[in-house]
């Protein structure tokens, strides 16, 4: 039974990680899938083999498509995660026995590090494939000139993680054999700049082109991360013991408190250092719009909501869709004038909330306009599934079919979006079933009929002449009524509560908007009103920009 002990222990760690990213952080593990699409071609994989750390890449792309099914994806992490402890652990023992425990302190560091929504899994991927090769070179007993080919193959399957092996394999031969070892890693480096004929700047070949979604930055807990199983291995070189832990030994005893004190800490601030806040409240925003679990955004704002832009649409758009923000808009906090839809912003997340409000208004090209920018702000240059999918919806419901199965084409090619694109492929070219389908045909009756131009600051006009142009989109009319009132549009407003009556389809005047009208005739002097609270706050702030 007592050799069961490790391999058990080691299985219990994975399904702890499968279940701390189900259920603690699984915004990141859907943050993570729509930043990339994956395609099932011999053209992609050549692509990733291309550059030093491809194979890393391509492996760890390959793993986090299936993040598409969250508890699968949350399952696969936490097998890699295992299975980089237990390979570091096959690494070392042959050193010492003793070291099982501190193998741990390398998916913990990963862990910390992955806090990071730009971490990208192809370091921990490399980082198992190093300590792979190095349990099997250690083993295997291969003399020193079997890593002339490792060293430069290594390095250009898994990136400058390679280093690890470098230093780990050195203990094997004795020091004398570094000096040769690191020269041979730093030529492969050079050799691998020469042949991509310096396309990428020196610090990114020794940094990683692929570790890090942002290029040109290179974290520091990188290096922490990469030199964690090189000082594992250093301790069980030069702290050799070839007995397993005694109990009955007081030492031994300490020793072991020692390891799991060391574990217990390192865990806990790779959760309440790593993982920040405020970050993954915005993913897990985001994460439920792109599930359509509204009621759930709506319940959890009730008791917190950030005061920020990124919450307030994902909020609104939330009310919006079940029909309550006529009735509930101020009960919640709002930003300011761009609470409803936020001017662009180019980077891959701040978006989505104005995109999917644009889409669901039937504001096809803004919508269509917003995705592109969120797929080109994608900083390594990938594609994205969700982008992808609904830069082809809008094109379908504006009829460019040519258009929309270039995108679709690129989805045939994917595990998990495939049975859409081949379902979206039989609407191509056919306006009578795009006009039947349940959201495309809806949409395309609501979009605008005439051409303009997008003018944000005066998007409370775009929005009356979207719901001008056709009355039955209430949703147009809950954001036009809304705008005027986050823009603080009394006159507009009161002159417009007769679209409200007319077109509202209310027995009663929803609760919001009696509550502003109170507001407006009584000048603020209504004690206990939301949107009372909200004329201050702007009131306040723009005293303050003043000052």
């Amino acid at each position: 039974m007592k050799k069961y002990i490790k391999p058990i222990a080691t299985v219990l760690f994975g399904v702890a990680i499968w279940l701390f990213w189900l259920f603690g952080y699984p915004e990141a593990i859907n943050y993570q899938e729509q930043n990339q699409l994956f395609l099932t071609t011999w053209a992609y994989f050549m692509e990733r083999m291309s550059v030093p750390g491809g194979l890393a890449d391509y492996l760890s792309e390959f793993m986090v498509q299936f993040y598409y099914v969250p508890w699968l994806g949350a399952l696969l992490t936490g097998a890699l995660y295992a299975s980089m402890q237990w390979l570091t652990w096959k690494a070392v023992e042959k050193w010492d026995k003793t070291m099982f425990l501190l193998t741990f302190l390398v998916p913990l560091f990963i862990l910390w590090h992955q806090g990071d929504i730009d971490t990208l899994l192809s370091l921990p991927m490399a980082i198992t494939i190093i300590m792979g090769t190095a349990a099997m070179a250690g083993k295997a007993k291969l003399a020193p000139y079997y890593d002339l080919l490792v060293i430069p193959a290594l390095y250009w399957l898994t990136g400058p993680a390679a280093l690890a092996y470098v230093i780990i394999r050195s203990l094997d031969f004795g020091w004398k054999y570094l000096l040769p070892a690191i020269i041979g890693y730093v030529a492969s480096v050079m050799v691998a700049y020469w042949l991509l004929d310096y396309q990428w700047p020196l610090s990114m070949m020794f940094g990683g082109l692929n570790y890090y979604r942002i290029p040109l930055h290179t974290p520091v807990m990188q290096y922490v991360v990469i030199l964690v199983p090189v000082i594992i291995a250093l301790a069980a070189r030069f702290n050799p013991s070839k007995k397993e832990v005694n109990f009955k030994s007081h030492l031994s005893q300490l020793k072991v408190a020692f390891k799991l004190t060391s574990l217990a800490l390192v865990a806990y601030f790779a959760v309440n250092r790593g993982f920040d806040p405020f970050i993954y409240e915005m993913l897990w925003q985001d994460s439920m719009v792109r599930q359509e679990r509204w009621d759930d955004i709506i319940k959890r704002a009730e008791n917190h909501q950030a005061d920020i832009a990124f919450s307030s649409e994902c909020v609104n758009l939330a009310l919006g869709v079940t029909g309550q923000l006529p009735d509930r808009m101020f009960m919640f906090k709002q930003s300011g004038t761009d609470a409803l839809l936020l001017q662009s912003v180019r980077d891959n997340m701040s978006d989505l909330p104005t995109a999917e409000a644009f889409f669901r208004l039937g504001m096809i090209n803004s919508a269509l306009r917003y995705m592109f920018d969120i797929q080109q702000s994608i900083l390594n240059a990938r594609k994205s599934g969700r982008c992808t999918k609904r830069i082809a919806e809008c094109y379908i419901i504006n009829g460019n079919y040519k258009a929309a199965d270039k995108h679709i084409e690129l989805l045939r090619h994917t595990i998990f979006y495939k049975d859409w694109a081949d379902n979206a492929t039989a609407y191509l070219y056919n306006d009578a079933k795009v006009n039947g389908h349940e959201v495309w045909g809806k949409l395309r009756k609501f979009r605008y009929k005439e051409r303009f131009l997008y003018y944000y600051p005066e998007k409370h006009k775009m929005l009356g002449l979207l719901f001008q142009n056709n009355t039955d989109n209430r949703l147009a009319l809950a954001y036009f009524m809304g705008q005027l009132l986050l823009d603080g549009d009394f006159q507009s407003f009161m002159n417009y509560l007769q679209w409200v009556q007319q077109y509202g389809g209310y027995n009663n005047m929803p609760y919001g908007y009696a509550d502003a009208y109170q507001c407006i005739q009584k000048q603020g002097n209504v004690p206990g009103s939301s949107y009372t609270k909200y004329v201050m706050k702007m009131m306040a702030s723009g005293k303050n920009k003043q000052e």
